[in-house]
């Protein structure tokens, strides 16, 4: 199901708000989260439900176990291993084990071995990559002492299922939450509400508006790359780089208003990170629960920059490499990756020197390397990408693609709103009375383009 899908709009989120507020006790409101929830996520495919709730219930048991056994015990310990283990098992094989097999066979043909394995048809549970983070990071947590492991499943399994941040982020760690979720039964629905309505609105408008236009466009252009100018191959990188970025902004601030119809605090995942002057600058603005646990849960435990120079740099490429194998099975992820690890230890070199420049010189530059890097990331193969890269930037006249009027409209709006304007965490959310007409009809436009067309998923849903 979908946030931006008319059941969804008129039949899940009203029965479920008006359910949740009717019901007054704490493990009432637990169960009812929990359960829509489950619902939620059995309409892609019911048959995973049982994946979840067994993460659930191992990382839940880890976190009792830890909260039972002193340090040093062999028991504590495995209480921390167990859980992680079975949830990286299942991660791999949902997620990599094909990826492993072509990579074993491209190598095999490579050397001219007669050798061969098949692929196992293996689908993708949606949001894996998610509740995964979520699980572990609870855990990883709970052995660190920086929370205190909940005794109630229905509190855990509430938190792990919540469904506005359930298949595609934000990573919300249990610690963020938790003061909300122990409150849930003095949470007043009333205070929250247009706050609420405020952020699911703008990130409507965001998906529906911004990103789905320009998708409209450059998909069909990105499909024929080989025909396109260098105009045109252009057009469509800045045309992915908005929607990326509006869709996933999109779903975040639909994320973070749905929280608040439910009175949880769902915290932010992006702070305008096209106005990054740095690409370190660009990583605390962009998918900030990502990168924040990237930090927290693997380059930190790996000696961060505790120890030499040598060993921090190795340390945060190894940290951007999982980054982007984390996003797919794809050795174009990995490179995305190892390029912005790339990125981070030249800014290590070079810093100083760095910042004598004029600020949005730093803005411009960090930009098209940003913009370089989608590159990687969009493309289905590396020929792609450096087919795209190379009529960037050696001139060809090439096939101009259609639209193209349009699009740059769409992206001379988007780049108002990525690069100039407030987001949506810098606003008061107290609109004007003509505000709120100019909202309403633009959410209302949304509905037409649902009704008219077909709901499109989030492009985080393939992560």
């Amino acid at each position: 199901m979908l946030f931006n899908s008319l059941p969804f709009l008129f039949l899940f989120l009203p029965i479920t708000y008006f359910v949740f507020w009717k019901l007054s006790s704490r493990d009432a409101r637990y169960f009812w989260l929990a359960l829509t929830g489950y619902l939620f996520y059995s309409f892609w495919n019911y048959k995973f439900c049982a994946l979840m709730a067994f993460s659930t219930l191992v990382s839940f048991l880890g976190g009792l176990g830890l909260q039972r056994w002193p340090e040093k015990c062999w028991k504590r310990k495995l209480s921390l291993a167990l859980p992680i283990t079975l949830d990286l098992l299942l991660l791999g094989f949902f997620k990599y084990v094909n990826f492993v097999i072509d990579t074993a066979n491209n190598i095999a043909a490579t050397m001219g071995a007669d050798w061969a394995a098949k692929s196992i048809n293996i689908i993708l549970p949606v949001g894996i990559s998610f509740y995964t983070f979520h699980t572990i990071s609870y855990v990883v947590d709970c052995y660190r002492g920086v929370v205190k492991p909940t005794r109630n499943l229905l509190e855990f399994a509430c938190y792990v299922s919540l469904f506005p941040q359930l298949v595609a982020g934000p990573i919300v760690r249990f610690r963020q939450i938790e003061a909300d979720l122990e409150d849930i039964d003095r949470s007043k629905g009333a205070g929250q509400l247009d706050l609420g309505w405020s952020y699911f609105t703008l990130g409507m408008i965001e998906k529906v508006l911004i990103a789905d236009s320009i998708a409209l466009i450059i998909n069909p252009a990105l499909e024929n790359y080989r025909e396109l100018s260098t105009i045109s191959a252009w057009l469509c990188v800045l045309g992915y780089t908005y929607q990326l970025y509006f869709d996933f902004l999109g779903y975040s601030d639909m994320a973070v208003g749905l929280g608040h119809l439910f009175g949880l605090r769902i915290p932010q995942n992006f702070n305008s990170p096209y106005k990054a002057t740095d690409i370190s600058d660009f990583w605390r603005r962009w998918h900030i629960s990502l990168s924040t646990c990237l930090r927290d849960y693997l380059y930190i435990p790996l000696g961060g920059n505790r120890v030499s120079p040598f060993r921090t740099r190795l340390n945060l490429m190894l940290t951007m490499l999982f980054g982007g194998l984390w996003h797919g099975a794809s050795w174009t992820f990995v490179f995305w990756g190892g390029y912005h690890g790339a990125l981070l230890m030249c800014l290590q070199y070079f810093d100083k020197r760095w910042q004598s420049f004029h600020v949005n010189l730093r803005r411009v530059f960090t930009f098209l390397v940003v913009i370089i890097g989608w590159v990687f990331f969009r493309s289905d193969s590396f020929g792609m990408a450096l087919a795209l890269l190379a009529k960037m930037f050696i001139w060809e006249s090439g096939k101009m693609m259609p639209g193209i009027g349009f699009l740059s409209v769409l992206l001379a709006v988007a780049a108002y709103f990525a690069h100039v304007a407030s987001n949506s965490w810098e606003i008061s959310h107290e609109w004007s009375g003509r505000e709120i007409l100019f909202l309403t009809v633009m959410f209302v436009v949304c509905l037409l383009v649902i009704v008219g067309g077909k709901a499109t998923p989030f492009l985080y849903f393939q992560f």
